[in-house]
């Protein structure tokens, strides 16, 4: 089951929720590249293997085999998404950061290369603040946390100053949680999705995809999540 994150000594107060509805997309999508070889085509697909719902943020409520003891679970309506990389700093800045002044930019889409269960991605966080209320403590942790000066000019004529963040992520898939039924949904769905990419010869018809399904991580079981208590992430998400 998925229980509140007590270990993170910061003021986060409340479980992470999303509306439940996913839809797995069984076909190629977008983008298509075509290159030329001794007159041979190929295309290279961008496959969407599945389009999920967040319902939670939390951490496994047991430690999982193999894998890091800070691991981060995005908890979907489908799948479990194990963070390996990126939890951490993700709890941190949500953290310290004033929730009202951080803005997520995209939606989660993570990249899985091989379709072995494993993925990469990122995830965009922007913050915002007046000039006059950023202090030298404030720029140390922007620094320290690698973000980067992005004011638009919009901010620029409210005297404010914006900071971006990349948050490298990479992780595993896993069942949806047992408990997923018993986590407060966040107030407003946000998307999770993961693709990989396909080559085919241009000439040749495709039958059925084998990359058209998402897998699990091998020996992957459902488990138990923890919810973060965090209220910081309620309006992040919002």
């Amino acid at each position: 089951m998925i229980r509140s994150l007590s270990m993170f000594a910061s003021p986060l107060k409340t479980i992470i929720c999303l509306g439940v509805m996913g839809t797995l997309f069984t076909g190629c999508a977008t983008k298509t590249l075509m290159t030329k070889d001794n007159k041979t085509y190929t295309r290279t697909n961008k496959v969407t293997l599945i389009e999920d719902q967040v319902v939670a943020f939390g951490k496994p409520a047991q430690p999982l085999p193999n894998l890091p003891a800070h691991s981060l679970v995005i908890a979907g309506q489908q799948k479990s998404y194990v963070l390996t990389q990126g939890g951490p700093q993700f709890v941190s800045l949500i953290g310290k950061l004033d929730p009202k002044n951080i803005q997520v930019t995209r939606e989660l889409s993570f990249y899985s290369e091989k379709n072995d269960g494993h993925f990469t991605g990122t995830l965009p966080l922007s913050y915002v603040k007046l000039k006059e209320d950023i202090s030298k403590k404030d720029l140390e942790f922007f620094i320290e946390n690698g973000a980067k000066e992005c004011s638009s000019s919009s901010d620029e004529r409210m005297f404010a100053q914006r900071f971006c963040f990349e948050i490298k992520l990479a992780g595993v898939v896993y069942p949806a949680a047992n408990n997923l039924a018993s986590l407060k949904a966040l107030s407003k769905p946000y998307q999770v999705s993961i693709y990989t990419h396909q080559e085919e010869s241009y000439k040749s018809k495709s039958g059925m995809n084998p990359f058209e399904k998402l897998v699990l991580l091998p020996f992957a079981v459902a488990i138990d999540v923890v919810s973060l208590p965090f209220q910081a992430a309620d309006k992040i998400f919002d």
